[in-house]
């Protein structure tokens, strides 16, 4: 479906119906409209076309559609070792939400100090600091620098659910004010100073 929507997509481009970001994703806001009504794909697609439906309609150009859709089609098409740090993270961490893990982006408020969450240590969760992810990545999805995170539950599980994604969550020294701490590094975040 997703590689559909982008084959119809670089069709429209083409042929001069679209030529913005904001006339992408009615073209293809419009596609899956039509694709669902029309029936055009298996039944199990239907909940996904949906989901698709209501990010585009209710979030306008910031769904961005077209980069959903690209996201969707690599993530089922290809080695996931072949993409680079950030879809891989990406993709283990959406894999860990089916999963039923707890997934959180916590501003430094929430991160530290008297208003930091607090973290139920029997659930599985996954806490990332906002402002260490902002400076993570550069602009081609690379690890530049360590990822801070929190984790809680069934860690090991999580470890493993990681190194198939080409990631590692090293556990860091024990710390009063911030507990369950660990740093994410891909598997080429070696030499990253922690």
């Amino acid at each position: 479906m997703a590689w559909c929507a982008i084959i119809a997509l670089h069709l429209a481009r083409q042929d001069g119906r679209v030529h913005s970001e904001s006339q992408e994703n009615v073209f293809i806001i419009r596609w899956l409209a039509t694709a669902l009504k029309q029936h055009r794909f298996p039944r199990e697609v239907a909940p996904d076309i949906t989901w698709l439906l209501k990010q585009g309609r209710t979030s306008g150009v910031g769904a961005k559609m077209r980069h959903k859709l690209e996201y969707l089609w690599r993530s089922c098409a290809g080695e996931l070792s072949e993409q680079n740090d950030l879809f891989r993270l990406t993709f283990a961490l959406e894999t860990a939400k089916d999963m039923h893990w707890n997934y959180r982006l916590l501003s430094e408020r929430e991160w530290s100090g008297r208003h930091a969450v607090t973290l139920n240590t029997t659930l599985n969760g996954i806490f990332l600091s906002r402002s260490s992810l902002d400076i993570a990545f550069n602009d081609d999805g690379g690890q530049i620098n360590p990822l801070k995170c929190r984790l809680t539950g069934n860690i090991a599980g999580l470890q493993q659910l990681f190194a198939r994604c080409g990631w590692r969550a090293e556990a860091c020294p024990d710390d009063p004010d911030l507990p369950y701490l660990y740093t994410l590094l891909s598997g080429n975040g070696s030499d990253l100073k922690k």
